[in-house]
């Protein structure tokens, strides 16, 4: 699951430089973020409840066993119950006979009679209610059981939906990961004549950094790439040519000395967008790279690598970074069904 996370944030698809523009696609991410976000707490309480039904299911079990078991026990006192009775009724049929055949003889003897008859008649009574309430019990527990076994048949097929539907995520978040890292792979082949000269190749959160250091694209305080940046550009340009599930955001950065420019960049916001900007129209131009798939995003000198104030971390802090993300149409086409 912390791969949706990270992948979320991903549905930034611009294809204008306006500030009005800009300002609507940087909310869509956030909505699309928060989206996420509660796609994710909605994931973990699905992975809660799965343990909890799992525990359900292993209760229901033992509690079915557990029926089972007594319900062959009850079954064969019942069955005990039925020869005892046959039993009595046996000696009922004997004591009548016999109570016929002495009908003549002296009152004693048939008073006597006549009270083990009555007596007959009454544990005879006495053994068919017990019966009968056994019977009745049974049956209840049968029912009991039924429901039970399709409660527990109800629950498994609901885990084996869920079950699969998860697998399905994941194997597209391989898929994903996979994609990300044969990028990276193609990005490094084309530009490994520049790695360690002012551009780095990074892999974080699902996506690929390109970070190239101003000293490579740019004079100070210039919006025009430099012969030396553009040929890198040129070859980067054609690995996104050839990989359409791939977004680019291209971010301008600067260090946090203040402009005083008078004509078109009149302070680092201005300086940040604008070469962004420029790099934009090089991959454009440079390659059929489609327009929607790129963003061109400032962020003046308010997201530094170094805080430090020295001229160094300046240095540092004076950057482009070409982000490049995967599409995650698929993905998102699972989440909302």
């Amino acid at each position: 699951m912390k791969h949706i996370l990270f992948y979320s944030s991903l549905l930034l698809l611009a294809s204008c430089v306006s500030s009005k523009q800009f300002n609507e696609t940087e909310k869509q991410r956030i909505t699309c973020q928060d989206e996420l976000k509660q796609l994710k707490a909605k994931s973990v309480d699905a992975e809660s409840k799965t343990r909890e039904l799992e525990n359900k299911i292993g209760s229901l079990t033992v509690t079915t066993s557990a029926l089972k078991k007594d319900s062959a026990a009850k079954t064969n006192k019942i069955k005990g119950l039925e020869d005892d009775f046959k039993k009595v009724k046996a000696d009922y049929e004997t004591i009548t006979s016999k109570n016929k055949d002495l009908l003549n003889g002296n009152d004693s003897e048939n008073k006597k009679l006549m009270s083990n008859y009555q007596q007959s008649q009454e544990e005879l009574q006495k053994r068919e209610d017990e019966l009968k309430q056994k019977e009745k019990k049974l049956a209840s527990e049968q029912q009991k059981l039924t429901v039970a076994e399709k409660k527990l048949n109800e629950t498994q097929a609901t885990l084996k939906t869920r079950e699969a539907r998860i697998e399905e995520l994941e194997a597209i978040l391989k898929q994903k990961d996979n994609a990300v890292n044969e990028i990276k792979r193609k990005v490094q082949a084309a530009l490994v004549g520049f790695e360690g000269k002012g551009l780095t190749i990074s892999q974080k959160n699902g996506k690929i950094y390109v970070s190239l250091d101003e000293s490579l694209l740019f004079a100070s305080g210039s919006t025009a790439v430099e012969t030396k940046g553009v040929d890198a550009l040129k070859k980067l340009a054609k690995v996104l040519e050839q990989n359409n599930d791939i977004n680019v955001m291209v971010e301008g950065h600067t260090d946090d000395v203040p402009m005083n420019g008078k004509g078109d960049i009149k302070d680092n916001w201005d300086l940040s967008v604008m070469r962004a900007t420029s790099i934009v129209k090089i991959i454009t131009t440079n390659s059929n790279t489609s327009p929607v798939r790129l963003i061109a995003a400032g962020r003046g000198e308010f997201l530094p690598l170094d805080k430090d104030k020295t001229a160094d971390a300046r240095r540092k802090n004076r950057r482009t970074e070409i982000i490049l993300t995967p599409k995650l149409d698929e993905l998102l086409k699972i989440l909302e069904n």
